[in-house]
């Protein structure tokens, strides 16, 4: 397993609260079958730059069609209340969410509508249109592991600002918790799926 979390400007405090609490996750995730999990944030100027990664076992078609399970997102991701689609023009689907980002007394509503293009089988750009985040860009990616069938590294790397009154390194601590927690939920439901379709139908 690899976590890294990285900023100089935010208070011990803080992060050691921010680290614990991602290292928890990563570690629920670990022991579900999840490999080389790993979340590493980055302040950079006036944007949070995040990078996240898991190996998973599950199939291709199974890990594509969880990360593009927009309308039930809600169901499986944590601090996500709503996600349904607007509007769907081929590979191009626009996207409104509503959810929140928590970290100690902080509470930031987050309500957007983003724009996802699909690349099948490989990546999954979004970008953000509206709402109150200023920016939101990135995109999933995933890699095949050389030597197996149903192996694959999940990775999603972007950079998020919030369009709120508020200095980054005060907000930077539950942007990225979201994100980690956000992420861990994603692979879960990827390989609880991927289980169950190896599993069978039940007789």
């Amino acid at each position: 397993m690899a976590i890294s979390i990285q900023n100089a400007t935010t208070s011990a405090p803080r992060w050691h609260a921010a680290i614990t609490s991602v290292a928890v996750l990563v570690l629920a995730l670990q022991a579900r079958g999840a490999q080389d999990v790993g979340v590493d944030a980055q302040l950079q100027g006036n944007v949070l730059a995040i990078s996240t990664h898991a190996t998973i076992r599950a199939s291709l078609p199974t890990i594509w069609q969880t990360l593009t399970d927009y309308d039930h997102l809600a169901e499986f991701i944590p601090g996500m209340r709503m996600s349904r689609v607007l509007q769907r023009h081929g590979a191009t689907v626009i996207v409104e969410q509503v959810g929140e980002a928590k970290f100690l007394i902080f509470h930031y509503p987050i309500d957007v509508v983003v724009q996802s293009d699909e690349h099948y089988p490989a990546t999954i750009a979004v970008h953000v249109l509206s709402g109150n985040l200023r920016r939101l860009a990135g995109a999933y990616r995933i890699d095949t592991v050389p030597g197996t069938r149903e192996q694959f590294v999940l990775r999603w790397q972007g950079i998020i600002e919030p369009d709120i009154p508020l200095p980054l390194f005060i907000t930077a601590p539950g942007l990225r918790e979201t994100v980690a927690d956000q992420f861990v939920g994603m692979v879960r439901e990827i390989e609880r799926r991927g289980s169950a379709e190896a599993s069978g139908p039940a007789e």
